[in-house]
């Protein structure tokens, strides 16, 4: 995969006055957590890393912090992944939220969406760094929320297509504002889902698909609806050739 100068620049030292300096007023309040499941409390403490508009490392903070949309307004852009998992039958499969998660709780989204962590394997600096970082954060959060074992989704069969950046509000504290890396990966895979991140799961043909979303009694993130109404068909329509035309998109989609 190739990179452009931009992305291969070196990213400025990332030091706690680097991010002061960056967000002076940023919001550390204690008291935005209460009343939330402890488990999904203990959780927010993991550390993101936090990035500019041109997806260069700048700092790292809380995924709390990442997540207040007091920060979010003030600028503080994190960097996410979303995986879409298909089976042998070129279905999608598709979670529902855990009511006790603190964003977007109960809503039915893609396979997997998280965030690669401030951990040696996770990080990087350029775009090739980059995707390999989120294809191991990917693996380990298929397992922390689906039971699904690294070995059943291998690093090598995931493919990177594109990032999108993107704001949303989940309600009046919470929301995302990330540059998505969108993978995709064809496996068939043990499901053994985690409760406290997983309320539902279920795999989905393509227009099946089209029609949960014309049922209104059901929500979706704002994300995967993005992706849904901009690229994921004509993406899905070449899961088993021609992929490789979208596979290592080099610019960000803006979708704010």
């Amino acid at each position: 995969m190739s990179t452009t100068a931009t992305e291969t620049r070196a990213a400025p030292p990332i030091t706690a006055e680097s991010m002061l300096r960056l967000f002076p007023d940023i919001d550390t309040r204690s008291d935005a957590l209460e009343g939330h499941d402890e488990e999904q409390i203990r959780l927010m403490d993991e550390v993101c890393i936090v990035i500019d508009e041109d997806d260069l490392p700048i700092g790292t903070a809380s995924k709390k912090l990442c997540h207040l949309m007091t920060n979010i307004d003030k600028g503080l852009l994190h960097r996410a992944f979303s995986v879409f998992l298909f089976n042998d039958k070129n279905e999608l499969l598709l979670q529902q939220r855990a009511t006790e998660k603190i964003t977007f709780p109960d809503m039915w989204t893609n396979t997997c969406c998280s965030h690669p962590l401030n951990l040696a394997n996770e990080t990087g600096s350029n775009l090739l760094d980059s995707v390999l970082g989120v294809k191991n954060a990917a693996q380990r959060k298929l397992d922390h929320e689906l039971g699904i074992k690294k070995e059943q989704v291998p690093l090598e069969d995931f493919h990177f297509l594109t990032r999108i950046h993107y704001k949303a509000p989940s309600d009046g504290k919470w929301g995302e504002h990330e540059i998505d890396y969108i993978l995709f990966i064809k496996a068939n895979v043990d499901l053994d889902p985690n409760v406290n991140e997983v309320r539902d799961t279920q795999y989905v043909s393509a227009e099946k698909l089209k029609g949960l979303f014309n049922d209104p009694s059901l929500r979706f993130t704002p994300w995967f609806k993005l992706i849904c109404e901009s690229m994921l068909f004509e993406w899905w329509e070449h899961l088993d050739s021609g992929l490789e035309k979208y596979t290592d998109e080099q610019h960000i989609r803006r979708m704010l």
